[in-house]
């Protein structure tokens, strides 16, 4: 066992909290990755919020980025690699085979279930199992255990604060309007909610060349980001009537929507921002049910589909996004705040409010240079 720390969720309705854990060897397909920096999603916070008693202690982090320490038989990556760790997939399922891992047959059990907190959990506390295994990874520790599927490597120049996001939050709005949308030049694109995932549907928007993008979110600094990121216009809920705003934005209506927020009355705004033959992509998790203008969606002949993790096949994926990086086109760091692993409670509050876009909280050698 190797000592180590993790965040880790010990009461229901809590907040995560860092506490000294024992991490196992690596077996089989593993690899044991020391976590250089990890980014917080809507997702850790919305599933942590709900994950019921019977299943604690549970650790959660699923944008995790580190250096590969030691591997089991099979692995691809060596020791020393930096890797981004991003969802976990079975790799034999049909969706696995034809290059759709994010619909991957197991997805709900590999990623969102935890592990059986047995003698096979990655983390103990006092000798007991600690709950992991979220996204195949659960990396708010110093130290997780990943399989090569939801390991890419990629050039360690790339700081660990821009490439943990990659593996979600990035990958998702991106690969959303470039895989699932096909944005092309000249389409017209509106993103609902200029968060993480948001922010990267705005920059896949400009990598893909559209003339058009409106950011709609009710928060004033988030506009300017979005603004600064590409948007050429931004709506603020608060004004009035959203779809008309976006209609006149963009000329009489948008091809494409990205919803990221999964609120009834925003979904509905959402559609009705769609010019004729428009595809709006749900992203978002939040309501589980919604009322929506059928009438509209029939004699406009709209589409509207979801989305998990932007369709992307991450060994394939992820590294394009990192090339955008190095040119310029794709600048991560600008929705990145850090904080130090000492200040988790802090990340958190930040992901729970909103208060950054995107938290990142650096471990190990990228700790000491503490929250910027």
């Amino acid at each position: 066992m190797i000592d180590a720390r993790a965040a880790v969720l010990l009461d229901e309705g809590a907040a995560p909290r860092v506490v000294d854990v024992q991490v196992r060897p690596p077996s089989d397909d593993e690899l044991l990755v020391r976590i250089d920096a990890v980014g917080i999603c809507h997702t850790d916070v919305s599933v942590a919020a709900r994950w019921p008693a019977a299943k604690l202690p549970m650790t959660f982090g699923h944008e995790g980025v580190g250096t590969v320490q030691a591997v089991g038989a099979g692995v691809r990556a060596r020791p020393g690699d930096q890797v981004v760790l991003t969802f976990a997939s079975c790799g034999t399922c049909a969706h696995c085979t034809a290059g759709a891992p994010a619909y991957c047959e197991h997805s709900t059990t590999l990623n969102l279930r935890g592990d059986r907190a047995d003698e096979r959990s990655a983390l103990h506390r006092d000798g007991r199992p600690v709950r992991g295994g979220f996204f195949g990874q659960s990396s708010f520790a110093t130290h997780a255990l990943a399989r090569s599927a939801n390991a890419v490597v990629l050039d360690p120049a790339i700081p660990a604060a821009v490439a943990a996001p990659l593996g979600c939050s990035v990958q998702t709005g991106v690969g959303t309007v470039l895989n699932a949308l096909a944005a092309r030049p000249g389409d017209a694109l509106v993103v609902f909610g200029a968060g993480g995932v948001g922010c990267s549907a705005i920059l896949g928007g400009r990598i893909a060349g559209c003339s058009t993008i409106v950011a709609v979110d009710p928060v004033a600094e988030r506009r300017r980001l979005a603004l600064d990121l590409g948007a050429t216009a931004v709506v603020d809920p608060a004004d009035g009537d959203v779809a008309a705003r976006v209609v006149e934005a963009t000329g009489g209506g948008a091809h494409l929507a990205v919803d990221t927020t999964a609120r009834p009355d925003v979904l509905t705004a959402a559609v009705l921002s769609l010019r004729a033959r428009g595809t709006l992509a749900l992203v978002g998790l939040g309501a589980l049910t919604a009322e929506l203008p059928v009438g509209i969606v029939m004699g406009r002949g709209l589409r509207i589909r979801g989305v998990v993790e932007g369709d992307s096949d991450p060994q394939v994926f992820i590294p394009r996004l990192a090339d955008w990086w190095r040119t310029g086109d794709l600048p991560v760091e600008k929705l990145v705040t850090t904080y130090a692993f000492d200040a988790f409670d802090d990340a958190w509050t930040a992901a729970v409010t909103g208060a950054a876009v995107k938290p990142v909280v650096l471990l190990g050698d990228t700790a000491d240079d503490g929250r910027r």
